[in-house]
């Protein structure tokens, strides 16, 4: 969904540019920060919404293998 504010160009340069200085996007400063006021950053609420998932993954053979995954290519 896409969303329309009426933001002073001042604030919005200031704020794209810190957002860019810590390696994101204004868009995603938004974004975090809706989920933050939505409370859907609450570790409980994701928490809950973790143990709710049914645990039927498929990993189809594939085993965790530490030297493997700490290689450097």
């Amino acid at each position: 969904m896409n969303v329309t504010l009426a933001i002073e160009d001042r604030l919005v340069e200031k704020a794209r540019r810190k957002a860019e200085a810590t390696g994101t996007s204004l868009n995603q400063v938004v974004r975090d920060q809706i989920r933050k006021y939505t409370g859907e950053d609450d570790p409980a609420s994701v928490i809950g919404e973790f143990l709710t998932l049914p645990g039927n993954g498929n990993s189809q053979g594939w085993r965790f293998d530490r030297d493997e995954v700490h290689e450097r290519g």
